[in-house]
């Protein structure tokens, strides 16, 4: 009696599991079109902080395909020019695209954990330009007209000017490099030690490249300058460092951003 009552439960649950199983798989989401998957939740906080590579390109995997032209429109060869970031000593290989060269290159895969969000925090479709709308997430020192990232928060990181006149250089890292060795580390072994705590950068890989040769550290300190400004780099704390803060530094945070230091950008 017992066993037959069981059998007769476990049925009437295999039933039940049966039927919201179907019923899932009836309200799972249909393919949808462009326009309406420009507004999917992922483009927009909460979710875009907690998306992953491959649910961004599931939609945008052109990003890292090879397609350099093999001419420019000027009849130019590219096998035969070398481009601006081929003449670096830390880049090797032939021409390659943007998103690869930070993603996908044998060094952004040593000293760099870059991901689509460390740079991209969503598209609202609606702010081609600040305050078009009256819910913008982003409206203010977040957004930068028609540009699909905050360059001044991103970008600058890497490819700012260095601020050799607050480090006590005579003239610029290139001219006055010979006075120190080449080597950042003759003064860096001992000042703001503290450095490259992120989750977008491998620190140990970027300590161990940089003792080997400084221009691993200055192609991200200067060596690659986009802009005429630098970036007000956190001012972390370092065993020894004199509790005086210096004018030029009075105002500078003491701490990266929680995005960038917590955890959340690993996990999928």
């Amino acid at each position: 009696m017992l066993r037959r009552l069981a059998v007769t439960v476990l049925a009437a649950v295999g039933l039940l599991a049966s039927a919201q199983a179907a019923e899932t798989a009836s309200a799972a989401p249909a393919p949808t079109d462009y326009q309406r998957a420009r507004y999917d939740a992922i483009h927009f906080k909460p979710a875009i902080d907690r998306a992953t590579d491959a649910q961004c390109l599931a939609c945008h995997a052109e990003v890292l395909r090879p397609s350099v032209r093999a001419t420019s429109p000027a009849g130019l060869k590219a096998a035969t020019a070398k481009a601006w970031y081929q003449q670096t000593s830390t880049y090797s290989g032939e021409q390659d695209t943007f998103h690869r060269r930070h993603l996908t290159t044998a060094f952004a895969k040593e000293v760099m954990a870059l991901r689509c969000t460390t740079c991209h925090q969503g598209n609202d479709p609606r702010d081609e330009n600040p305050w078009s709308s009256a819910t913008s997430a982003r409206a203010g020192g977040d957004f930068t007209l028609r540009k699909m990232v905050a360059p001044e928060k991103t970008c600058l990181k890497c490819h700012g000017q260095m601020n050799y006149t607050v480090m006590g250089l005579p003239e610029p890292w290139h001219r006055s490099r010979e006075m120190f060795q080449n080597n950042c580390l003759l003064c860096h072994a001992n000042i703001r030690t503290v450095r490259h705590q992120v989750n977008y950068l491998n620190a140990a890989a970027i300590e161990a490249a940089g003792a080997k040769s400084s221009d691993t550290c200055y192609g991200c300190h200067g060596g690659r300058a986009w802009y005429r400004t630098n970036y007000p780099y956190a001012r972390h704390a370092w065993p020894g460092m004199d509790p005086a803060v210096p004018d030029w530094a009075k105002g500078r945070p003491t701490e990266s951003e929680l995005r960038f230091v917590s955890d959340l950008l690993a996990k999928p």
